[in-house]
């Protein structure tokens, strides 16, 4: 990794990495037609609030995270591949961000989120493709299958999170 590295670098090569891994799940959804009804970037208060073709964009107090809020109902009717898709858009545009800035610390950076957001651990895109694939192997949603995947991702990312912290 380079020595490009101060706060403003930081908050800034997140912001742009965060914005554009929901950029790339807002132009999969588009693309398998399932809207998007939200996106927001930061968390807590609300800042900033406006529409733009039906889309509610919000900009929140704190510069930690983005999201976007899909229609989900309309997800997951579409076939498991395009629901797959749609999921990994996101990861797989951080992949790209950090081949090509390979090197860098905005490279290093999308590396990582990529990364992270590949593990099962809940609410990242891995376990929502985890949940998505236990659905369509099962053919139906199932409570017991779906807190077992949770449980057990977790004590999975516990595991590597102790490993790399003790190594």
């Amino acid at each position: 990794m380079s020595t490009d590295f101060s706060i403003i670098n930081l908050i800034a090569s997140l912001a742009a990495s965060l914005m554009l891994h929901e950029i790339g799940h807002v132009l999969a959804a588009k693309l398998c037609r399932v809207s998007v009804k939200q996106i927001g970037f930061g968390c807590g208060p609300k800042v900033i609030t406006f529409h733009v073709r039906g889309i509610e964009y919000q900009v929140r107090l704190l510069p930690i995270g983005a999201y976007i809020r899909m229609d989900i109902a309309g997800l997951r009717t579409r076939p498991l591949a395009q629901q797959l898709v749609v999921l990994f858009a996101g990861i797989f545009v951080n992949l790209v961000l950090g081949v090509l800035a390979w090197g860098s610390f905005f490279g290093t950076l999308n590396l990582a989120l990529a990364l992270t957001n590949l593990l099962p651990v809940y609410q990242q895109d891995g376990w929502k493709m985890g949940i998505v694939i236990c659905r369509h192997l099962l053919g139906r949603a199932s409570a017991a299958v779906e807190w077992s995947f949770t449980i057990l991702s977790a004590l999975i990312g516990l595991v590597i999170f102790v490993r790399a912290v003790t190594v």
